[in-house]
């Protein structure tokens, strides 16, 4: 599933590409991602909508359009946004259904033709998987692949947003200026008992973290998964915060982790995957040299990678 660096990256490309933009019309092949009301009535809201920007909370992307409306997007497992201009030839959407001489007619139909000299990511398998499509004017689209279908979409009124975070219990952004020392303490405090290592994960509590960067940041501050919060040392949850936001940091910088279908808007990985210390190298040696291994177990039905013997 993206994470909040993933997220960031494609955040700003979207308001370095399509912000000030007009959605011309809107195409899906798969409406049981748009929650809240039906395909039909989705179109007309999203007609003749101007992009004003793009936002990031923890996961959740959120575009705000003229008209007082919002789109909350949440990417899921696969899910990834893909922007084009001179949107090219469809032939990544050639799926078994239309092989299998299926009526469903092209989304490209009438929307411009592919540029001979075009060189991109797009037609890589991971970005062939699209089942959405906002058509925006100057020849441009904004296309949504997800291979899974896991991702949803849900169009709300602006002036309703922080009440609607609320309500879906969306914690503090990881790397808001408000996630400061003081309150990462006063989180840890508030749940003595819990693993660190599952406080991190938890949506609620600390927004944006999932399960690649929990292993790194916990990794780089030297602690096991499985301390309880009552437990940490003043000190330990000082390297614990000062990780967070380093290693976030690093990865947003290197636009991201592709470990599996993630990809920003030109439909190229991110580089960070490069510098993963821990996360999926279990049984191979530590990376600090300290003579052990990777090492992976289970906590809250998702896998975790450390060392226990940098880790403490």
């Amino acid at each position: 599933m993206p994470e909040l660096p993933e997220v960031e990256t494609v955040v700003a490309d979207l308001n370095k590409k399509i912000k000030g933009a007009t959605i011309t019309k809107f195409w899906s092949d798969f409406p049981s991602a748009i929650k809240g009301t039906v395909l039909e009535k989705f179109k007309r809201e999203m007609k003749n909508k101007k992009i004003l920007l793009a936002e990031r909370v923890g996961k959740n992307i959120f575009l705000n359009l003229s008209g007082g409306k919002s789109l909350h997007i949440h990417l899921r497992m696969t899910g990834h946004l893909l922007v084009k201009s001179n949107p090219p030839h469809p032939n990544h959407l050639l799926s078994k259904k239309r092989e299998q001489n299926t009526k469903s007619p092209s989304p490209y139909q009438g929307e411009g033709a592919c540029r001979a000299d075009e060189v991109s990511f797009f037609d890589d398998k991971v970005n062939q998987y699209i089942h959405h499509i906002w058509y925006l004017n100057k020849n441009r689209t904004l296309e949504f692949s997800d291979l899974r279908k896991f991702a949803t979409m849900r169009l709300l009124e602006t002036k309703a947003l922080e009440k609607y975070l609320a309500e879906k219990k969306i914690g503090i952004d990881a790397m808001s200026t408000d996630f400061t020392l003081a309150k990462f303490n006063a989180l840890l405090d508030a749940k003595p008992k819990m693993l660190i290592g599952i406080f991190l994960l938890d949506q609620s509590i600390v927004s944006g973290i999932g399960n690649i960067y929990r292993s790194e940041i916990l990794f780089t501050a030297g602690v096991l998964p499985e301390r309880k919060n009552e437990s940490l040392e003043k000190v330990e949850r000082k390297k614990i915060f000062l990780a967070t936001k380093k290693i976030l940091k690093l990865a947003i910088k290197m636009r991201g982790t592709s470990d599996s279908d993630y990809r920003d808007s030109d439909g190229a990985p991110g580089h960070f995957q490069e510098m993963l210390k821990v996360y999926r190298r279990d049984k191979l040696p530590c990376p600090a040299k300290c003579g052990g291994l990777v090492l992976r177990k289970k906590m809250a039905q998702r896998s975790v990678f450390y060392c226990a013997g940098c880790q403490k």
